[in-house]
């Protein structure tokens, strides 16, 4: 039995923490304000406080969206949470997640399909609760970059921020979650990476210091791969549903850097006035850099009941994923 599925409600969660251009500037050798807001087009950034974690971030955007939604923590039936900054190696963070909002009665699980797995996890939640009457998902994407930055690498250091987002799904009336398309490139897993910590290059103190668990990125390629590979499956889901991009009312893409953006919504052929970016406040917020612009782009009402709404969420793997919704919140 299949039924129609769709976003119920959303929220997010930014840390109190404001790190200017100055601010990183002074922090990162080669930056100045001037090169961080002409390459990236970010002014500012959030860093979550050392007491601070992935799962405090997550629990928070999670209770924000139950709330709008109407939705008590125990009727949650399944826990997705995206992340590749988790709490700890193990257990799952969602478990944590779990244990901060009371949702007692779900079934828990991380996604890590690093700034896509927002995307990946909406489609998961989709098909859970299409195939189970009664079925609601809380989906979470949820990110602390700042704890694995190299200050000494302007080409990321600058870009990153921290913050969490949540959508509940569940049944709908009409149909919410219209079609998705998620596609990994393994042969491009070198792009985007934190080396040690894993079972090939295991923590040791050699590892530490050489800074081998630091975040990094080979930014030009990771243009390349973006401006070469997210149009057509943008242009393949849109499509299949018997649309064009005049017909979408917003999009929501991961918010890499709003530079990138600016010029990745025209190239993908949307206009620059129906792209919602956040980048230049908040950064690039890994995970929860889809679902954070979401929740701010219904909650200044730049989306709607009855919307068409466009994401992308591309990073690591490499993985991209796009879904298209028909807004039901």
């Amino acid at each position: 039995m299949s039924s129609s599925v769709g976003v119920l409600g959303t929220g997010s969660c930014l840390p109190d923490r404001v790190v200017t251009n100055e601010e990183i500037a002074d922090l990162v050798p080669g930056a100045t304000p001037e090169w961080i807001l002409s390459r990236t087009g970010i002014s500012t950034r959030r860093w979550a406080r050392p007491e601070q974690a992935t799962s405090d971030l997550a629990a928070v955007a999670a209770a924000r969206a139950l709330r709008r939604a109407g939705v008590p923590p125990d009727r949650i039936t399944h826990l997705i949470l995206a992340t590749s900054t988790g709490d700890h190696p193990q257990p799952p963070t969602s478990c944590l997640v779990q244990d901060l909002i009371g949702a007692r009665a779900a079934a828990c699980v991380d996604v890590n399909a690093v700034c896509a797995g927002f995307v990946y996890a909406l489609d998961l939640a989709r098909s859970l609760v299409a195939t189970r009457p009664g079925a609601i998902a809380l989906v979470i994407g949820a990110d602390v970059y700042s704890r694995i930055l190299d200050l000494t690498d302007r080409r990321t250091a600058v870009l990153m921020g921290d913050g969490a987002g949540a959508a509940v799904v569940g049944e709908v009336p009409e149909p919410g979650v219209l079609d998705s398309e998620l596609i990994s490139f393994g042969e491009s897993h070198d792009l985007i990476k934190v080396e040690a910590g894993g079972s090939r290059v295991p923590t040791t103190a050699d590892t530490v210091a050489a800074g081998l668990h630091h975040f990094t990125m080979r930014g030009r390629d990771v243009r390349d791969f973006v401006m070469n590979t997210l149009p057509p499956l943008l242009d393949e889901v849109v499509g299949r549903a018997g649309l064009t991009y005049a017909d979408i009312s917003c999009f929501v893409p991961h918010q890499a850097n709003a530079a990138l953006l600016r010029a990745l919504t025209v190239h993908c052929g949307l206009k620059e006035a129906q792209a919602h970016i956040t980048a230049d406040r908040y950064g690039n917020l890994g995970s929860a850099s889809v679902p954070v612009a979401l929740d701010d782009a219904v909650r200044s009402g730049r989306i709607r009941t009855g919307d068409l709404v466009l994401l992308a969420g591309f990073g690591g793997g490499m993985s991209v994923g796009t879904a298209l919704l028909r807004w039901t919140a």
